[in-house]
């Protein structure tokens, strides 16, 4: 797509914004650390959506590229698919972002994906430049909870000597979270959201994210 046609579209999408309405790729991806809920309040926040009659569809951006790289590759599963050559791994990012943008053409997309991915050497993007140039989401919506209700989330036997361990590791995640759904949002234009699904205010969460996507 040209240059002159990427900025029609972006000021289309401003346009639908400002009216009140959904626009053509209206994609909002949400992020957040194993523990913090995320599956849930996507889960609640959608039941509400449909019940109030607003078309929408949450896509798990990992699955979406494993089915594509099952046609495409002939793999079997995710550990299989992170082995691909880069070259063949990065054309399944693009073909799933690009499949992705289409749907939200039609409905509002939650796009459920991971802002970072922690690996032994370190902490990767989750959302690569050549992704996110596709899918230009207009919000990013980061869910945080405090960390040592995410621990107690992950695990009721955590060694006692580890809590503090796995506490710091969590926050750690989280803030880096922050810090590149910031830079997501400084490639694309979005809007960065910050939910906090502490223990018992699960309402509040599916609230502010309800209020996020309409």
């Amino acid at each position: 797509m040209g240059y002159t046609k990427r900025l029609q579209r972006s000021a289309s999408r401003r346009c639908f914004q400002r009216l009140g309405g959904y626009s053509v790729n209206k994609i909002v991806v949400v992020t957040g650390t194993p523990g913090v809920g995320k599956s849930t309040v996507i889960s609640r926040a959608v039941e509400k959506l449909r019940s109030a009659r607003t078309d929408c569809e949450v896509i798990n951006y990992g699955d979406f590229m494993l089915k594509i790289a099952k046609e495409k590759a002939g793999v079997t599963d995710r550990d299989e698919m992170r082995k691909l050559s880069f070259d063949i791994y990065q054309d399944i990012q693009k073909e799933a972002a690009d499949d992705i943008a289409r749907v939200a053409e039609r409905k509002l997309v939650l796009l459920d994906t991971h802002c970072t991915v922690k690996k032994p050497e370190g902490y990767y993007p989750g959302l690569p430049r050549w992704v996110l140039e596709r899918l230009r989401p207009v919000t990013i919506v980061v869910i945080e909870a405090p960390p040592v209700e995410v621990l107690g989330r992950r695990t009721k036997d955590a060694k006692r000597r580890r809590d503090k361990e796995l506490l710091a590791e969590i926050e750690e995640h989280q803030q880096l979270n922050r810090a590149i759904a910031m830079a997501y949002a400084a490639f694309t234009g979005a809007a960065v959201r910050i939910i906090v699904n502490k223990d018992g205010k699960l309402s509040d969460a599916v609230r502010e994210m309800v209020d996020t996507l309409r």
